[in-house]
């Protein structure tokens, strides 16, 4: 799980922002919350976040450059 999140926090800005987009950000930030050891953060993004929530990660993405909700 630690290598998931090293990969993913070593990834361009433009790949995390392209993996934040609906139907994607569920499962991509999803796991990314669960191996930072946010399990039920994590399992609700995958289902809610999928819909709804990505639109927070874009927006942390692009003020902060890395994901601060929930995380």
């Amino acid at each position: 799980m630690k290598e998931y999140v090293r990969i993913m926090d070593g990834l361009p800005l433009i790949l995390k922002v392209l993996l934040a987009f609906p139907g994607i950000d569920g499962f991509a930030y999803g796991f990314y919350r669960i191996a930072k050891g946010k399990i039920l953060e994590g399992v609700i993004w995958i289902f809610v976040g999928f819909f709804l929530f990505w639109i927070l990660d874009i927006y942390s993405l692009l003020t902060k450059g890395r994901i601060t909700f929930f995380v």
